[in-house]
Formats: structure tokens, C-alpha cells, sequence
């Protein structure tokens, strides 16, 4: 949508990547950062961030920092973004450079996402940047009625695919594939 590309286009990618890939930052490809972890292609943040449907009072969790470009892009699409990063180094880098940027709207902190972020639960939608085994169901539990989960599922070495789940008033969980993707693994808790 356009709303979600003009989202992505007030964000400077090259400040979310490796001084060394800087001139590939705005490449249609995942580029290493930090920690031995990469930042995913622009079209599938694009992709993701589409199907979560922000709105701007929602408050959005995302599990798998990494280095702050999905958080930076959703923040200008919601109210908030509570972002968990597994690795402490990479939530640290992750929340001097939204800091430094600017985006005032986002807490990160280490931690296991596969718990979520019980703290500030419900979230009017989740999203997950590392391919989970199954479906977390304490991020399940966390999501508002109506809400949505963006979420690749699959194998780390194996078969992924990127899923769009919600979860009705009811309690009862739809999911919908959506393509096939490749990510590094949920760690954590799992």
C-alpha cells in the first residue's frame, strides 16, 4: 500500500545496516548486520509489514529486533513498538541507532520473544522476524481479539513459510499462508 511504502521510504535503511553494505542499503536483498544476523530484504519488511495492517493507535510487538529497520519502519505507522531482541548486543546497537534516529516510539530490550512481552500485553498485532518451530503460544496469548500475527513458521534448515495468523474473539486461530521464506531461527525458550 502506499501508506506502507511511504513508511518505508522515510526510513534511512543505510543506517540500519554494516558501514561495509551501506551502498547495497537500498538493494532488494538481506545484508549481514551485527552478531552473525542480517536485515531482511526491503520487500519482505514491506510484505510483513502489510499484512500486520497497522493502524496508528495500535501498539505492536515485534520479536527479533535484529538491527531496528522493521521497528523503524512500523513506528511510523502506530502508536508504539515494543521490540525484543535475543541478542544483547544487537538490542543495544539496535536502540542507540532508533535513538540517534529519532524514532522515540520504540522501547527495545534483550530478551527471549518467544515469551513475548507480557508487560504491555495485550498487542493489537505481532510480528516476528526469525522462523519459529510452531506457533508461540504465549504470543497468542498476547494478541488482542482481531488481532494479527505475521510469523514465518517452519524448520530452521527445512521447509518456511511466512503466515498470517489471527485469533478471533472466540479464542478461535486462523492462519493463512502466505509464501515460502527463508529466516534465521526463534531461539530462546521455545
Amino acid at each position: 500500500s502506499e501508506r506502507v511504502m511511504d513508511a518505508m521510504g522515510r526510513v534511512p535503511r543505510e543506517a540500519f545496516v554494516l558501514d561495509a553494505y551501506r551502498h547495497l542499503a537500498y538493494q532488494n536483498t538481506p545484508l549481514p548486520i551485527a552478531a552473525g544476523q542480517t536485515i531482511s530484504l526491503p520487500q519482505i519488511v514491506a510484505l510483513m509489514t502489510e499484512l500486520l495492517q497497522p493502524g496508528s493507535d495500535d501498539v505492536i510487538l515485534e520479536v527479533g529486533t535484529g538491527s531496528g529497520y522493521q521497528a523503524a519502519v512500523l513506528s511510523g505507522l502506530v502508536k508504539h513498538v515494543y521490540s525484543i531482541e535475543i541478542v544483547p548486543e544487537l538490542a543495544e546497537q539496535a536502540a542507540a541507532t532508533l535513538a540517534g534516529q529519532g524514532y522515540d516510539n520504540v522501547t527495545v530490550r534483550a530478551g527471549d520473544g518467544y515469551l513475548g512481552w507480557p508487560e504491555h500485553a495485550p498487542f493489537d498485532g505481532i510480528i516476528v522476524t526469525a522462523a519459529a518451530e510452531h506457533l508461540p503460544q504465549p504470543l497468542l496469548d498476547q494478541l488482542k481479539p482481531g488481532g494479527r500475527l505475521v510469523i514465518p513458521v517452519g524448520e530452521e534448515h527445512g521447509y518456511q513459510e511466512l503466515l498470517l495468523v489471527q485469533v478471533a474473539a472466540d479464542g478461535t486461530v486462523e492462519r493463512e499462508s502466505k509464501l515460502p521464506v527463508r529466516f534465521v531461527p526463534l531461539t530462546g525458550d521455545r
